[in-house]
Formats: structure tokens, sequence, C-alpha cells
């Protein structure tokens, strides 16, 4: 899958500006389902439909975000200095020396002013862009534009480390998926590549009100304890793929968690139990939309989680596909 996942996770996609993922994902897609759509947020919605002889079928929306966090010039200063807001959660200590990429292709190089205390860190609005520009006349960047930050992917062995693995590797799980699952499903699946879930899990929502599923399972990438000093959590780069039970936005549906274990189980697949203090995922939205749905979420073990070097384990990567395959292409019932 790695140059599956490359391709992704180097495509330009703040969001707001998802359509150059969308664009390499829609012919991905399109072979193994029977219908896609975009709708007007810019959701690509993908189809693949119940056997005639399916009696009832469900409707189960998949989702997995396009988007990746980035910046958005706010202000040019008189030398032609970017001055910048963050798109989702960009995190002052992560910029300093940083680079990033316009729409266009410019890069830009992460600044900050004078610190008095080296080792403080500045708030945001103490950072600036420099895209070589001498004046604000001839920059050629404006007010509004867009940048995702400038890494390419690497493949160290097991871990695979990139920009954008939130959530481009939750696209790369959905896409294998439908490479691997049966012709034939007792259940209508909605593929949802959703917009604009850095920014609060907005495209989810649109897209699942429009679906109104029974079933929703995010795909999304979740913390690790792993790391030295960091915060006590029962998930490890390595250990499979993190089934949630709760987030800070949502508590998944237990009925939809025990079938997970039990198709994990049934299936050989080593897994994890989720519990994570801060943050969501578009699974909240999903829950929440029309009169409700049992909504859960297929995790994957991430360290780094909103810097320039996400990173993931190419075990728990193939775990989560054979259990998101193992969940689609049985029935149902919780």
């Amino acid at each position: 899958m790695n140059d599956l996942i490359r391709t992704l996770v180097e495509a330009y996609g703040p969001s707001g500006s998802e359509d150059r993922v969308r664009d390499l994902i829609r012919p991905m897609v399109e072979p193994f389902v029977d219908e896609t759509i975009v709708d007007a947020m810019g959701n690509l919605i993908a189809i693949k439909r119940a056997s005639g002889k399916a009696t009832s079928p469900l409707k189960v929306m998949i989702a997995a975000h396009m988007d990746e966090i980035g910046v958005m010039v706010s202000h040019i200063t008189e030398k032609g200095f970017l001055r910048f807001t963050n798109i989702g959660g960009v995190f002052p200590h992560t910029l300093s020396g940083g680079r990033v990429r316009f729409a266009d292709g410019t890069v830009g190089v992460i600044g900050s002013d004078a610190l008095e205390d080296m080792g403080s860190i500045h708030p945001l609005n103490k950072y600036f862009i420099d895209v070589g520009a001498t004046s604000r006349e001839n920059c050629p960047v404006r007010v509004g534009d867009a940048a995702h930050f400038d890494r390419s992917f690497e493949a160290r062995g097991r871990h695979l480390t990139a920009k954008s693995m939130d959530d481009r590797i939750g696209c790369a799980i959905a896409i294998e998926a439908l490479r691997q699952l049966p012709d034939v499903t007792d259940h209508d699946l909605y593929f949802v590549f959703s917009v604009q879930e850095e920014v609060g899990t907005r495209g989810a929502e649109v897209a699942a009100n429009r679906i109104l599923p029974d079933i929703s399972i995010a795909l999304d990438v979740t913390r690790t304890g792993d790391v030295p000093e960091s915060r006590p959590m029962d998930v490890r780069l390595g250990g499979g793929p993190a089934i949630k039970v709760r987030d800070s936005g949502m508590i998944a549906h237990p009925g939809l968690v025990r079938l997970m274990r039990r198709r994990a189980e049934e299936a050989g697949i080593t897994y994890q139990l989720e519990v994570l203090e801060h943050g969501t995922t578009d699974a909240r939205s999903m829950q929440l939309a029309g009169p409700g749905s049992a909504a859960g979420c297929i995790s994957i073990p991430c360290r780094y989680i909103h810097t320039p070097s996400e990173t993931v384990d190419v075990e728990d990567v193939t775990g989560c596909v054979d259990l998101l395959v193992a969940m689609l292409s049985k029935g149902i019932e919780l």
C-alpha cells in the first residue's frame, strides 16, 4: 500500500481545499462502487449497493476525511512577510523552521519574532512565513491563500511517516477495503471521503444528514501512549487497530464495539481498545445526524499527530483494512 499512501499523503489538501485529494481518490474507487456523488460541501460519496437478494439492508456509512491541518494568510507586511492564522489544530511549538507549500507551488519558510527567553514558545500570532518576497507588491501570495506543511513521505521499516497521515491513512484504508470487499454485500455501503473534519467535522455532518445511516464507522488516527513521558493511554504503535470506546466527543455504540471485537477475534486480528481523553472524529457528527445512528470508529495508532511527521505502523494499517473488510463482508446485527 505504500505507493497509495505516498500519493495521498503528499497531496495538497488543507481544510476547505480538498479538491486535489478528491480528484485522486474518485478514479480509484469508481471501479468498485455503483455510484459516486460529490455534494455541495465537496464530500465524495461512493455507494456500493446491497445485493438485490438482501432483505432489509442497512445503510452503513464509512467516513475518512480528506483534509489536513494548515495555515491561511491573514496579513502581508510591507516587506513581504506573511502573517497567518491556523486551519485546524496547529501547535506553535511545531512551527519554527518548518516549510509550507501553497496551492500554486510557492514554498515558504516559517520564522518567528525574536524571543527574549529561548526556552519559551511564541503564540501563533508571533510567527510569519518567508516566501522570498521583498515587498507586499511582489509577494506571490495573497490574503486568504491556504498552505499545507511541506514534508515528504518516508517509509522507515514498519513505520511510515508523513505530514498528513491524519487522515489520508484513513482514506487509504477505505480505498483498500473497497478493493477487497466481495462483489455482493448484505448492506448498502456509503464510503464518504469527507471535507473539513479538522475545523469541526463539518463535511461528515452534511453527508450523514443526507444519507441518514443506520450504522456509522469513522476511520481516523488516534494518539498513542508509547513514547517517553507520554500521557498514559493503552494504545501503542504496532499493537493493531484500535477500537474506539470513547473520546471527548462521543461514546461509541456498545453493540458496535462488541461486534468489532468479535469480528477481530474471529479473523485473528490483534486489536486494542481506545479511550481518547482529548479529540474526536467524524463519528460524532454521524452519531448525531438525523434520527441518530449506531456509531463507532476504527482508529489507526499514530505518533506525533498534528505535526509534519505523523507516524503509523504498516501492520496496524493492514489490520485496520482487515477489520473493516470483516465488518462489512457479513451481516451486521447489534
